[in-house]
């Protein structure tokens, strides 16, 4: 499978592991990761979310972990081969039995989300099989500084039930951004933020497309140091 190439790092796929995604995509460019120096991803497929997130903070250190042996191999050979590869470490592990006397100011995941089914496509990685909302949200709790954040991407209509089975664990929602497929279309994707203190939510919208094919000015802003774009101005 090609690698996906970046500007200043590339991915190495596999058909065994959850491929480069818009989704993850999103998460690496609009999470809140300005005043973080440890950093968790849980779930880190390819690498690709701790690795733009490496990008745009310079003095943060990277700890992903994933369930997924295939997943963690991928990850650990892109993480070597990108130029932030000394703040970077991954393990295979699974969440539910994950333990560290570090507490993260940043922890971020792309969770699986479809319920379980017959299907084995990307099972671990898209059905909640192995990692369930309510697992997601009371490792984080326990996980995070007390000036931490969860910052996740779900699908829209999970948005009510996330957010209220983290206030059963002490986090309130800070920011929401309603991510659009294309101008004027309903909310697809949710990038939820959390925290240990309550605030006034900021809630925004984010369109990735303004016409078919065609990315919004947005999107080009904030992907330019990252996406290798072809007539897109």
């Amino acid at each position: 499978m090609k690698p996906f190439r970046f500007k200043h790092f590339e991915i190495q796929q596999s058909k065994d592991v959850f491929r480069v995604g818009t989704d993850g995509v999103l998460l690496g460019i609009l999470a809140d990761a300005e005043n973080a120096s440890e950093v968790l991803e849980i779930g880190t497929g390819t690498g690709l979310i701790s690795l733009m997130l490496a990008q745009r903070n310079p003095d943060a250190h990277f700890f992903g972990i994933d369930i997924n042996e295939e997943a963690v191999l991928l990850t650990k050979a892109n993480f070597e081969n990108s130029p932030f590869h000394s703040r970077l470490k991954n393990i295979h592990q699974d969440l539910k039995t994950f333990e560290t006397k570090t507490k993260f100011d940043l922890i971020v995941s792309n969770p699986p989300y479809f319920e379980e089914s017959s299907s084995d496509k990307d099972k671990l990685a898209r059905q909640t099989v192995e990692l369930n909302f309510k697992q997601l949200i009371k490792a984080s709790a326990s996980l995070m500084s007390e000036q931490g954040v969860l910052s996740v991407i779900i699908p829209a209509e999970a948005g009510s039930g996330f957010i209220e089975t983290a206030l059963k664990y002490r986090l309130f929602l800070k920011r929401k951004i309603n991510i659009k497929g294309i101008d004027g279309s309903k909310t697809k994707r949710l990038v939820l933020e959390f925290s240990f203190t309550e605030a006034v939510i900021k809630e925004s919208d984010f369109v990735i497309e303004k016409s078919p094919r065609q990315y919004s000015d947005p999107y080009l802003e904030l992907t330019k140091e990252f996406h290798i774009f072809k007539n897109q101005h």
